[in-house]
């Protein structure tokens, strides 16, 4: 039988084994359970890096351009404010604040746990294309490979006779006329070439398989960069984040350069203000800031959860916002410039230059290059700007839906972060296989499809929703002191008015203003496409919203009581809902949970009471013998 004396013996050297082991494992870490980010700058990165995206600069200058230039800065700088930046800080706030993925996180009021799942879905949907649109920047980026660009002049077999670098054709007679018909050899190289666009999406056509293998490529790239979560992600976006800056500023030097680009910046800076009346103009602000910011997605929870508890997020919402907004404003500048450039060559008004849509950064941009001396390495040192900017972003929507389901696993499966990787790799398979349908030849119509109404419609009332839960349900009181001890501060009269006010009015009147402009989906204005193809995109939508009910419906039948009660108790937050770890639940006096020391600091990771001292365990060991 062993003495007591040998007892404290064994626990002095078992406490001893059990530290150094749990050390070696934190590796820095204050949260070991689920890991943190390597550094504070691997999240603000990250942040931007998500951010600032590709739409930025194909979507911003696109949704600019088709609403008169300059009159969209004031929706946008308006919808910023109001509506973005609020959410943006609630979002990392809250996400901080539980350290959970969209889904887990709604065991701040169980009954919305749907918000959760429609924002995984949503950002699944969006996966699968955005990933296409990084083939295609593979693609040109393999193109440029050459000397000479083969979107730079006319005579290849994609080209047509209509084809034309300044406007001239020839006629019957052999005649070099000008015509407003003709078509410049990047949009010939892009319609011809790379998409081989067929006349609808009623005709998908062939697949086009040198474009699969890019998307095939795209997903072999993306399972490598994150199939160590954060930890390997974190570290690719030190050049894939700031590297853009670099080329966008030269692009930009290189555009204000060439004649006519003073037009094309004007134009863009220049607002229309019969406009703001157009509903569409501040439906279009407000789905930008949302889809650059990246609100509603359930990805700034995922981000922020990786954080340490008391990490300044109130900081880096502001710095990351600014910044994103920043990046649209100056990518604006940067393309318009171009377009005033390639409206003065063809002698043609600035809005009939370019067409609409994606194409936009894969016609207006590759002619810049295309007029640059040594055109091929620009062209390439482009291309690899925006598979960069793409990475970045598809890395975090990626990281949102695999934390979503093996934070929703993990009651389910034992260690279920160690099968991590395995996730990842099925998440890719599924995504590279639901990305096929839009390499084909009508391919660019599936993807026009999913970008105008995967996310749009659907994120707005998730994020009106997500505001009157948290304000109004758990209650912005209760939020705002939560909060002032994961921060050291309380949040300023600004954001509860805006959260539980103005954000959620602001919201609802762009709703309105979206039914009431509503208009059925055109691509490149001569295209219309067909009613069912209109009632899959609404498909997508309600695949987004129906979670919501089905859930509250789950969640208040399996509640105990009459139905008034049931519906109090589902909506009351979960006994697990707070901080992550037991360290900041007793700061904050939570019930603790058992299996949540998780810190190599705090004693409750450690299966023992407290440590014997030196001189004790010696004595023990000592008199023992």
């Amino acid at each position: 039988m062993t003495s007591a004396s040998e007892s404290k013996a064994n626990e002095a050297v078992a406490y001893s084994t059990i530290s150094v082991g749990n050390t070696e494992k934190c590796d820095g870490d204050e949260n070991t359970i689920r890991g943190n980010w390597g550094s504070k700058l691997d999240f603000m990165l990250s942040c931007v890096g998500y951010a600032v995206g590709l739409g930025n600069i194909w979507r911003f200058p696109y949704l600019a351009y088709s609403n008169g230039g300059g009159a969209f800065l004031l929706p946008y700088i308006i919808m910023l404010l109001c509506a973005g930046l609020p959410l943006f800080f609630l979002e990392l706030s809250f996400g901080q604040f539980a350290s959970l993925g969209a889904i887990s996180i709604w065991k701040i009021s169980p009954v919305f746990k749907g918000l959760g799942w429609g924002m995984t879905l949503i950002t699944a949907m969006v996966c699968c294309y955005y990933n296409v649109i990084i083939a295609y920047i593979l693609f040109y980026l393999f193109a440029s490979m050459t000397s000479e660009l083969p979107w730079a002049s006319c005579g290849h077999e994609w080209n047509s006779d209509m084809c034309s670098l300044n406007g001239t054709i020839m006629d019957e007679n052999g005649t070099a006329v000008h015509s407003n018909d003709s078509v410049r050899p990047s949009v010939e190289f892009w319609n011809n070439r790379v998409l081989h666009r067929s006349s609808g999406i009623e005709e998908p056509g062939s697949v086009r398989w040198d474009l699969c293998l890019c998307l095939l490529l795209a997903w072999i790239i993306v399972f490598f960069c994150i199939a160590k979560g954060v930890k390997s992600s974190g570290k690719v976006v030190y050049f894939t984040a700031t590297f853009p800056y670099v080329v966008l500023l030269i692009l930009f030097i290189r555009g204000v350069t060439l004649p006519g680009a003073a037009d094309g910046i004007l134009y863009f800076v220049w607002p229309k203000f019969e406009l703001l009346k157009d509903p569409k103009v501040w439906k279009d602000a407000a789905s930008q800031i949302f889809y650059s910011l990246g609100v509603a997605w359930g990805s700034l929870h995922t981000l922020s959860s990786y954080n340490k508890f008391h990490n300044n997020c109130h900081r880096d919402a502001l710095v990351v916002a600014f910044t994103n907004c920043g990046t649209s404003i100056f990518a604006g500048f940067v393309i318009f410039s171009v377009i005033g450039f390639m409206a003065h060559d063809a002698n043609l008004e600035i809005d009939k230059v370019a067409s609409t849509g994606p194409g936009l950064a894969f016609v207006a941009y590759p002619e810049a290059v295309a007029r640059m001396p040594a055109s091929p390495f620009w062209s390439f040192l482009f291309f690899c700007m925006l598979f960069t900017l793409g990475l970045d972003s598809q890395f975090v929507m990626m990281e949102t839906v695999i934390t979503a389901f093996c934070d929703e696993l993990s009651t389910k499966i034992e260690n279920v972060q160690s099968k991590k990787i395995w996730f990842t790799l099925g998440f890719c398979v599924v995504g590279f296989l639901l990305g096929i349908p839009h390499v084909t030849e009508g391919g660019i119509y599936l993807l026009s499809l999913m970008d105008n109404y995967s996310a749009g419609f659907s994120l707005l009332l998730i994020a009106f929703v997500e505001l009157i839960v948290i304000s109004y349900v758990y209650g912005i009181q209760r939020y705002t002191e939560d909060i002032s001890k994961m921060l050291g501060f309380t949040p300023n009269i600004y954001w509860k008015a805006m959260w539980m006010i103005i954000t959620p009015c602001v919201i609802g009147f762009i709703f309105v203003f979206f039914c009431v402009g509503y208009a059925p989906l055109t691509y490149e204005t001569d295209y219309k496409f067909p009613p069912w193809a209109e009632a899959l995109g609404w498909l997508m939508v309600v695949a987004a919203i129906v979670p919501t009910p089905i859930i509250a419906v789950y969640e208040i039948s399996k509640a105990k009581g009459s139905l008034i009660e049931k519906i109090e108790r589902s909506a009351q937050s979960h006994s697990e809902w707070g901080p992550f770890l037991n360290e900041h639940r007793r700061e904050l006096q939570y019930p603790e949970i058992e299996g949540r020391g998780g810190n190599c600091d705090d004693e409750s990771a450690v299966p023992l009471s407290s440590p014997p001292s030196y001189n004790a365990a010696m004595n023990a060991v000592d008199s023992s013998v």
